[in-house]
């Protein structure tokens, strides 16, 4: 039987990021702990943040790396404790603010956190955590609404931990941030949102408002060209509110499950020396996963395409592809630096992946293997 809930409060649109400190007051933060990375900070966004905000926060962990890790995560946790902070800002990409909710975790649960894992059962261990107000600062992953955050365990695990309790009491989403945001990057993040939307879609999952979201967002980027336009002009500023929309609207979509690009993702995503960017490898494997889960959802398949934009009957996986090559997105893993050799174990941790579990149609080891194979 499906239960559906949406979600949380999302303050959506352009100068949105001068609601913050009555969206704090509001949540009884008077002492915010800002979680950000290097290149925000660079960018001086972290700057426009503490500007808006009434007074200085109470503390500051800016060196989140993509691909969160407990141990990172455990020296925010100790710096959000020492600074005596009441409330959480995450502001960045997803590793920012997947790092924010494992530092609101940690501070209000006791370890070790793989107990925590969705595939373990996790969520009904985890209670309320701080306050947390996310900040997008990309288009893509969506975690500013999401259920979940993803981190590399101590075990080498890259985990899914999925809590009610981990959305954010409010996302403040403002496309003015994502102005000027690179064209290599708004791609990949953009990839990130157009894959949620599809996978969700997918999903066999009963959840009929989230799959209209999923075609909407699908439609948004795609069929009405935003994501090309967000790539080729990063001053876009309707692109970017566009962008912006379906990402989130990716992630209310992907409350419904995600697939086998996901799990795949996830695995290839663990090997943190390669510092692989999820939504690349993301747009790498989607065509893939179209060409094996053709024949699962046929009608699902036909609406994808109506949503895109594309003539009755076209193939799903060369549409992506060839937007892969228009908007820059590297073709093949062994591209982005993936070997042969990596295949096996990621094949391993994509059998183990919460998101295998809701693919279009089951897949086995072989399954995995030659999709690999191919992607490579």
């Amino acid at each position: 039987m499906p239960v559906m809930n949406y979600l949380t409060t999302c303050i959506f649109d352009h100068g949105a990021l001068k609601q913050l400190p009555r969206t704090l007051k509001g949540l009884g933060g008077a002492k915010p702990f800002i979680v950000t990375d290097p290149g925000i900070k660079a960018a001086g966004l972290l700057d426009r943040v503490t500007s808006a905000l009434e007074g200085e926060p109470a503390g500051l962990f800016a060196e989140t790396e993509p691909n969160p890790t407990e141990r990172q995560a455990r020296e925010a946790t100790e710096a959000y404790t020492a600074s005596g902070a009441d409330s959480l800002i995450a502001l960045g990409g997803g590793s920012s603010m997947d790092m924010a909710k494992i530092v609101g975790l940690m501070a209000t649960h006791e370890g070790p956190y793989e107990q925590y894992g969705a595939l373990k059962g996790g969520a009904r261990k985890i209670g309320k955590i701080p306050p947390l107000v996310a900040i997008p600062t990309t288009a893509g992953t969506g975690s500013e609404v999401s259920v979940g955050a993803v981190a590399i365990l101590d075990n080498g695990t890259k985990e899914t931990i999925i809590s009610p309790n981990l959305i954010p009491a409010t996302a403040i989403c403002d496309p003015d941030l994502t102005l000027g945001l690179p064209a290599g990057m708004t791609a990949a993040t953009g990839m990130d949102a157009v894959t949620h939307c599809i996978e969700s879609v997918l999903s066999p999952n009963a959840n009929p408002p989230a799959e209209g979201i999923g075609y909407d967002g699908v439609h948004r980027a795609v069929g009405n060209g935003w994501l090309k336009r967000a790539v080729a002009d990063g001053s876009d500023a309707e692109a970017r509110w566009n962008m912006m929309m379906a990402s989130y609207e990716g992630a209310l979509a992907f409350v419904k499950g995600l697939g086998g690009v996901h799990a795949l993702s996830h695995a290839a995503g663990r090997l943190h020396e390669k510092r692989l960017h999820h939504g690349t490898l993301n747009a790498i494997f989607l065509p893939h996963l179209l060409r094996e889960n053709k024949g699962a959802a046929d009608e699902k398949y036909a609406r994808l395409a109506f949503a895109m934009g594309l003539p009755a009957g076209a193939d799903l996986a060369e549409a992506i592809e060839r937007l892969n090559e228009e908007i820059g997105i590297p073709a093949r893993l062994s591209d982005i630096g993936l070997e042969a050799g990596d295949g096996p174990a990621i094949v391993d941790y994509a059998l183990k992946d919460l998101a295998h579990i809701s693919n279009a149609r089951p897949l086995e080891r072989g399954d995995y293997e030659r999709i690999y194979e191919t992607a490579l």
